[in-house]
């Protein structure tokens, strides 16, 4: 087979033992000989539609699982493919592009309404869509255009929410129906403004035990990361720009290459919500940690500029979940509880940690990337040290 010696070389340098590159040799070779037997052309057909198609037949030949077969089939097939387009192959793409979201013509509308008038993220429309379009078909049901919407058809969307959301959540889509029901009377399609008369249950800002962790159980979490694997290099680093930064976890994994400027000393931060960026100074305890991550934990063939991969080929940025299981495995590894919380919390505890040692909240706000001063509010309502001496005498 062609690049065997190449993909062997690939596999290895990722971490994948020699029995298991013996499994997957044994399978690719099994579908060339099935591709060949009927004249097909075994790159053209490496796909997941094309191991299934395999696997059926392998499994039908010899009398075994079809599903047990295709499980196998998948992981090596995939890892073929995968080492393959990396060394400069052109197998095609693995699955089907998924077919884009078919929304209404009013939803296409109200998010480029959203976009353009408020500067809201695409990431945050797709939430807001998810429930618009719930509330769209609840008229639907009751046979009533948009430009009848009443209050009674709020209500009752808003009682079904009831029987599966938190209170928390549906104030949260009590707000977005407002915004919709504003954009319908901005373009004409309702002639009186609804939005003020939609009522939100009451949920306390403080509803949440506070999401700060001590300092000390930080320093813990982060000497509890295992350097000896490549991993470890990572999640070390993205912890530490978490918690020296108060980044949240977007802004870490949107990170890149071309952000580090080493002879400034300086590091560049896009805030994925607003999509602005700022400039911060690239510490040397961080630089350090980049540096070494940069040589022992980032994979060496990875063809994304994204700073923090994910640790399995095709090697893309890291995802959301990774950077939540890899945070509260290393906590747990420090023996801190940290069962309701995610990685989210270094930035609590960031924001918290330098109130406590007097920075001024507008310079906090400012690095947390907040607009409005009340939204560091919620970082720091846990600011103890400075609260405490303000406490009056408790009375006997």
């Amino acid at each position: 087979m062609e690049h065997e010696s190449r993909v062997l070389e690939f596999w290895r340098g990722n971490g994948r033992t020699g029995s298991t590159m013996q499994v997957y040799l044994c399978w690719v070779r099994r579908f060339y000989r099935y591709c060949d037997g009927r004249h097909r052309d075994p790159v053209t057909h490496l796909t997941l539609d094309g191991a299934r198609e395999f696997a059926r037949g392998y499994a039908r030949e010899r009398g075994i699982d079809e599903q047990q077969t295709f499980a196998c089939a998948r992981s090596a097939l995939r890892a073929w493919s995968i080492a393959v387009r990396t060394l400069g192959g052109s197998p095609p793409s693995w699955r089907r592009p998924a077919p884009p979201p078919r929304w209404r013509p009013i939803l296409r509308e109200y998010c480029r309404f959203r976009q353009h008038h408020r500067g809201v993220a695409a990431s945050s429309l797709c939430g807001e869509v998810k429930y618009i379009a719930q509330f769209l078909a609840l008229l639907g049901a009751a046979g009533r255009p948009v430009s009848r919407i009443r209050l009674i058809d709020i209500d009752a969307f808003v009682v079904r929410l009831r029987t599966r959301c938190t209170p928390r959540t549906i104030a949260g889509v009590c707000s977005t129906l407002r915004a919709f029901l504003r954009f319908l009377t901005a373009t004409g399609r309702l002639r009186h403004d609804l939005a003020c008369s939609v009522a939100a249950p009451i949920a306390p800002r403080r509803d949440r035990p506070p999401r700060a962790l001590a300092w000390c159980d930080v320093r813990r979490i982060l000497a509890a990361v295992d350097l000896r694997v490549r991993a470890g290099h990572r999640d070390r680093t993205l912890f530490l720009l978490m918690a020296a930064y108060g980044m949240g976890a977007a802004e870490v994994r949107a990170l890149c290459l071309d952000d580090i400027d080493w002879r400034a000393a300086t590091l560049r931060v896009t805030r994925p919500k607003t999509g602005t960026s700022i400039v911060l100074p690239l510490l040397p305890q961080l630089a350090r940690a980049l540096v070494q991550y940069l040589r022992f934990g980032r994979p060496r063939h990875a063809q994304s500029r994204a700073l923090f991969l994910s640790a399995c080929a095709p090697h893309g940025p890291v995802s959301g979940s990774a950077v939540r299981h890899a945070f509260r495995k290393h906590a747990q590894t420090a023996g801190v509880d940290v069962h309701h919380l995610g990685p989210h919390a270094l930035r609590h505890s960031h924001a918290t940690r330098q109130i406590d040692l007097g920075a001024p909240p507008k310079i906090v706000g400012d690095i947390l990337g907040h607009r409005d001063p009340a939204s560091t509010s919620a970082y720091v309502h846990v600011a103890s040290r400075r609260l405490r001496p303000l406490a009056l005498p408790v009375p006997r």
